[in-house]
């Protein structure tokens, strides 16, 4: 069946800003999804050239992060520009650590260091807004996480920013476990929503004072 988390925020800075601090964040859930796979998967506003400069210079932010304590790396696998639209790709890869507790890990395909997850990001400089998709790429065979969310101007007040975010997952490798386990992740994933418009904000007042 599944289960699925929604997640609606206004940050009141401006897109430009925001994707910045984000960027600087990681995949938009690299952590949030670290702490909840680890329950999971026990089955389972400057110028478009100075913003560049600011994204070039994220990009190689070093892992672990205090902010971001279980992931070890995160690597831009892939990054193009749409030169008829300005539109810019990015497909980055993050290994987390597999945070799950030993006694848990009764199969043995969970006994694994890292855990990996892939974020595909479009971000349209133009139109102010930027879309991702987000998905575990670890044990894929005993459960699915995906997420897909928009950092796009606020039609209330073009210098805010909204947020929408939309997550699924879904238990299929524990048996009669799988609802039980499902209800859990969601609940761990809605406190992991909580820590990242947390850790946003953070780094936005360290970004715009």
């Amino acid at each position: 069946m599944g289960v699925t988390v929604e997640v609606h925020r206004v940050y009141r800075y401006p897109f430009e800003q925001v994707v910045a601090s984000y960027l600087r964040k990681l995949l938009k859930t690299a952590l949030k999804l670290a702490e909840v796979t680890r329950l999971l998967l026990v089955v389972s506003v400057g110028s478009v050239s100075c913003l560049r400069c600011q994204f070039h210079g994220i990009m190689t932010d070093q892992y672990p992060s205090p902010m971001d304590k279980h992931v070890m790396a995160v690597e831009t696998v892939e990054e193009k520009t749409d030169l008829s639209t300005g539109i810019v790709y990015r497909r980055r890869i993050a290994t987390c650590k597999n945070v799950i507790p030993e006694i848990l890990r009764k199969v043995s395909a969970l006994k694994v260091p890292d855990i990996y997850l892939e974020e595909e990001s479009w971000l349209n400089m133009q139109k102010r807004n930027m879309s991702m998709k987000t998905h575990c790429l670890t044990w894929t065979q005993y459960a699915s996480l995906s997420e897909e969310s928009v950092f796009r101007e606020s039609l209330e007040n073009p210098n805010w920013t909204d947020f929408t975010q939309k997550g699924r997952i879904s238990v299929t490798g524990a048996g009669l476990l799988n609802r039980v386990l499902e209800a859990f992740a969601q609940s761990f994933l809605k406190q992991g929503v909580k820590k990242g418009i947390k850790i946003m904000e953070t780094l936005l007042q360290e970004q715009c004072g």
